[in-house]
């Protein structure tokens, strides 16, 4: 399906090394802010306070969030489990207080702001869950990216697979650094939202590798930029489609999701950004950098033994 299509291709190539200084800057900002910086880690990785209360009704959880905002607490996760009368609320350390006051002082402040809820249990979460959380999320990153390269070497080639792992690990780590310079929550939805612009952002590149590979293989007489500008400018109209009915869905987590949605579904628009411009404009630069050609593509014709140059078996 295209809305239209391009008769001329596009030059991209030819912009190529100023698209590559866009990425490595944008990249060494990012990387400065989140070691400058670093991230805000949500309760579920520092470890805090979980407060479990029930409400006869319906909880509504926007004005469990406005009264603890009135109370003074930060840094809070309100969310709804179970069932739609049962809350969880999360509150970051604070050693000056145990378990039971916080407790009542939560409970406090609910009964002014949301009235009617019956406490059911306090727990401290220390931070060692938090730490087994980042590492198993860590693991899970590293698994993903060999994941990727391991099928992009075998379906395509080397270079495609090594193009595109560092242009879509660009894309994490750009996220990550807006959540380090304007110091968003980093959430554990944060982080399953990294990780599915990491396989978002991949089958954009494969979208592309697979029509330059096939270039290769039709059209003959046409030099490696050329190929690359052909296959990125036959792809637009499937990258609009595509990538707007995703943002159009993200979007409106963003504006309608409320406060549980909202960080996760800013990641997943940042995300969807930077894919595009990397798995284009990023991806295809390095691809022939590295020097693809269309040799890769084609297999040599094997000489037979006992043949003569025009096929006869002498």
């Amino acid at each position: 399906m295209e809305f239209f299509r391009i008769k001329k291709d596009i030059p991209f190539m030819r912009h190529a090394l100023m698209f590559n200084v866009i990425s490595l800057i944008t990249f060494l900002l990012a990387v400065f802010f989140l070691f400058s910086r670093g991230l805000h880690l949500s309760v579920e990785f520092t470890g805090g306070t979980l407060i479990e209360v029930n409400y006869a009704q319906t909880a509504n959880l926007e004005q469990i969030r406005q009264g603890l905002d009135k109370s003074g607490y930060t840094d809070i996760a309100v969310q709804n489990f179970g069932s739609s009368h049962d809350v969880m609320i999360r509150l970051p350390l604070k050693s000056e207080l145990n378990s039971t006051k916080i407790g009542e002082a939560v409970m406090a402040a609910l009964n002014t702001e949301a009235p009617g809820a019956t406490l059911r249990r306090v727990e401290f979460v220390g931070p060692q869950v938090g730490k087994e959380l980042a590492e198993n999320g860590s693991l899970a990153l590293l698994l993903v990216v060999v994941g990727i390269v391991i099928y992009l070497a075998l379906r395509f080639e080397w270079r495609f697979a090594v193009s595109a792992i560092i242009a879509n690990l660009h894309d994490v780590v750009i996220i990550l650094g807006f959540f380090a310079f304007f110091q968003w929550e980093f959430s554990l939805s944060v982080l399953a939202a990294v990780l599915a612009v990491l396989g978002y952002s991949v089958n954009e590149s494969v979208v592309v590798f697979d029509r330059v590979r096939e270039t290769f293989k039709k059209m003959r007489g046409l030099s490696t930029p050329q190929v690359l500008d052909h296959a990125i400018t036959s792809t637009i109209s499937r990258t609009i489609i595509t990538h707007g009915c995703t943002q159009l869905m993200v979007l409106s987590m963003l504006l309608f999701g409320g406060a549980t949605l909202y960080y996760f579904a800013l990641a997943l628009t940042i995300g969807i950004c930077f894919g595009i411009y990397s798995s284009v404009l990023v991806a295809s630069p390095l691809v022939m950098w590295l020097g693809v050609s269309r040799e890769h593509f084609i297999k040599a014709k094997k000489q037979i033994a006992g043949a003569n140059e025009d096929g006869a078996v002498v």
